[in-house]
């Protein structure tokens, strides 16, 4: 079969070295870096990589055997050069839409992005547009949707198990762009990816205890942090999504008509309650039981596999341009709705300009584990 040149563009943190992060964590099984997860692959060959940064890039070179003349400072160079298949984008979200869309636009067939999806709700359309119009497969960087853990709790939801779906409740949702870009991807996973009707939210300030004024959050159209948030989001099927922020950590809950599904420690752990009929016919309490998911496996692997499968059948992959886009416009809605006071916002956001733009230096990533 096939195998497909890929690269890497953004060498750093999640491009190549996260790995030495999390070695030996049970919840994030290897390869979990782009890079890794190429070099990994048995369908992909990791032939070059681009990075403004040489002596980060120089360093990947070395983990993962690519020369120096197959290193470059400029990306577009690279694609020009390497007759690549698939190109991941692993920079921080700023620089995301213009790479992405010029990959897009010069041949590139299937693309891995980090999340989150874009710097605004407009570059994002722009990227969807890009790619709809050249016919590039797309997977967003947001890993529990490839999770064999999170894939289990999906099917054993709409088994009928714990009846109707009726609520979602995420008890970290942590910073929009950088944690949020996450658990609103699994939340829609869990709810089938039907569209959101409207949300309310509230971002609070460094302090937890008070709302943040907008003024120091945003500057004309540009968000100058990537803040924290939590609120509520309304399906179209009646389903509620609540996002907490709470110092409970990555835990998730489905309510059903006839029981509940929760997730502890990002789904190492889990327990099951369904109702029990008793004298009278009333529904009596929800007893415990406990519930065995399947193995866990390298998400980061099974995403570019996904894209690999694609580009074999032409096939649509797991999470493509809208929907990315989709979970995408849920960070900026929450935004709109804090600054409205929290009201109540339609999706979807008719103003699409607001744009995140940090004035930070990037991190050293860890070379060793």
């Amino acid at each position: 079969m096939k195998t497909y040149r890929a690269a890497v563009i953004g060498c750093s943190r999640m491009g190549g070295f996260i790995d030495n992060e999390v070695l030996g964590l049970p919840k994030h099984v290897p390869p979990y870096s782009h890079a890794a997860g190429f070099f990994t692959c048995k369908r992909t060959d990791l032939v070059a990589c681009a990075d403004v940064r040489t002596d980060v890039m120089e360093r990947f070179g070395e983990r993962y055997n690519i020369p120096k003349s197959r290193q470059y400072t400029d990306y577009r160079e690279m694609i020009e050069k390497e007759k690549l298949d698939i190109v991941s984008v692993a920079t921080q979200p700023e620089p995301r839409a213009e790479i992405v869309i010029y990959a897009a636009n010069h041949g590139i067939k299937a693309i891995y992005a980090e999340k989150a999806m874009a710097a605004s709700l407009a570059e994002a359309d722009a990227m969807v547009e890009a790619m709809e119009r050249n016919g590039v497969f797309f997977n967003l960087g947001t890993n529990r949707r490839w999770s064999p853990l999170y894939d289990q709790m999906h099917a054993y939801i709409h088994s009928g198990e714990i009846g109707a779906l009726k609520s979602l409740i995420l008890y970290h949702n942590g910073t929009l762009f950088n944690t949020a870009s996450h658990t609103f991807d699994l939340v829609m996973r869990l709810n089938n990816d039907v569209p959101a009707a409207w949300v309310q939210a509230y971002l609070p300030d460094a302090s937890g205890t008070a709302p943040a004024q907008p003024d120091k959050l945003i500057d004309g159209d540009i968000l100058m942090v990537d803040p924290p948030g939590e609120g509520t989001i309304h399906f179209e099927n009646g389903v509620k999504a609540y996002m907490l922020l709470t110092p409970r950590g990555l835990e998730v809950e489905a309510i059903g008509t006839e029981g509940v599904l929760t997730a502890f420690s990002d789904a190492q752990e889990w327990l099951l309650r369904k109702k029990q009929p008793v004298e009278g016919g009333r529904m009596g309490l929800l007893p415990a039981s406990g519930f065995e998911p399947t193995e866990p496996a390298s998400s980061t692997l099974r995403l570019i596999e996904d894209l690999v499968h694609s580009l074999d059948t032409g096939e649509p992959s797991r999470c493509g341009p809208r929907v990315a886009l989709a979970s995408t416009e849920l960070i900026f809605a929450f935004i709109e709705s804090h600054r409205r006071n929290g009201a109540r916002v339609e999706l979807p956001l008719q103003k699409r300009n607001l744009r995140m733009q940090r004035n930070h230096t990037p991190n050293q990533p860890k070379f060793e584990a």
